[in-house]
């Protein structure tokens, strides 16, 4: 398939939005049980939400630009019944509405106790919104996932773990922000955010190999003698049928040289995995902010490049009838 760029930057920018409120949630539980006794930063939960916004924005911003018709997006939320992009379109937005209330809620420190429980831990306003964003951003997580794996004719992305990627990508690159942010905040929760950025790089990590292992041992249900419907085997496609270019050889076909795939693939393992594990790791021993932001812009340089060749690496069964030929 041909990457869009305003789909690459749409899944990376809510991702790191996504990961980043996810880190904040965590962050105020791990402090609220009693698990770091420093105060937190003032503000801290108001301005990270407001930064987790902005990636939310910039996010939904870059989606028009996929757009033939600008002016008629709000079309895209009429087929929710039936409709993963549907269902994307409407979690997006309750999804930035919950992070302002939640960021709004900490500016103005309203924070009315709604529940105590029997360890005299309180249920307050702020945490309980905190919970429902976070469910709503797994939600989204989801929605977004789900407009690829639903696709069985494209047996790359019809799978579970096309899901669980977007969510396990997006939660690390978030909590590598948050890790940056909290230094610059001198927060305390700043060896926590780091733990689970590590964590969750590892873990995503794991589920990408998992798919690439997968993706490399498909067997196909199409095959040229299915698609012109000839069994016999040795079937050869000697033309396309036309000599100029068409939609269907721009879209459906990535471009670039068949190397270039396999070379991106070892540049985004490296760049969005490897190398920013080791950086956290280092940085963590050295409380370098420095270290934390530079862990960040690699990594999401590495997932732009992940998700290029997400889309790349994908073969719709309409390139049967329009194989490149000598």
């Amino acid at each position: 398939m041909r990457p869009a760029f305003s789909v690459i930057f749409l899944t990376t920018l809510i991702g790191v939005g996504q990961g980043l409120f996810l880190a904040l949630v965590a962050g105020q539980f791990y402090w609220v049980i009693g698990a770091t006794k420093v105060a937190e930063a003032e503000n801290f939960y108001a301005f990270g939400s407001l930064l987790a916004l902005v990636f939310l924005a910039a996010g939904l911003f870059a989606s028009f630009f996929h757009l033939a018709h600008p002016e008629r997006a709000w079309r895209a939320a009429s087929q929710w019944r039936t409709s993963w992009l549907s269902r994307e379109v409407i979690a997006l937005p309750a999804v930035m509405a919950i992070i302002t209330l939640y960021g709004g809620l900490h500016w103005l420190e309203y924070r009315p106790v709604l529940m105590t429980f029997g360890n005299m831990k309180d249920l307050d306003l702020t945490m309980a919104t905190g919970y429902l964003g976070a469910a709503l951003v797994m939600a989204l997580f989801i929605c977004t996932g789900m407009i690829y794996a639903c696709m069985k004719f494209i047996q790359q992305w019809a799978s579970p773990l096309t899901v669980l990627n977007f969510s396990l990508m997006g939660s690390a690159s978030g909590f590598a922000l948050a890790t940056a942010y909290a230094g610059f905040m001198e927060s305390p929760l700043i060896d926590f955010f780091a733990g689970g950025a590590i964590l969750l790089a590892i873990a995503a990590l794991l589920g990408r190999l998992t798919s690439l292992w997968r993706n490399k041992s498909i067997k196909f249900l199409s095959s040229l003698q299915s698609a012109v419907g000839m069994h016999h085997r040795n079937v050869r496609q000697l033309t396309r049928g036309f000599t100029a270019s068409s939609f269907n050889l721009k879209e459906f076909f990535h471009p670039g040289s068949p190397t270039l795939v396999p070379t991106l693939t070892r540049a985004y393992v490296l760049l969005a995995f490897v190398l920013p594990l080791m950086l956290m790791i280092f940085g963590w021993n050295q409380g370098s902010m420095i270290l934390f932001s530079l862990t960040f812009l690699i990594q999401y340089a590495g997932l732009l490049i992940e998700r290029w060749v997400f889309f790349a690496e994908a073969s719709h069964p309409q390139n049967l009838y329009y194989q490149k030929v000598a």
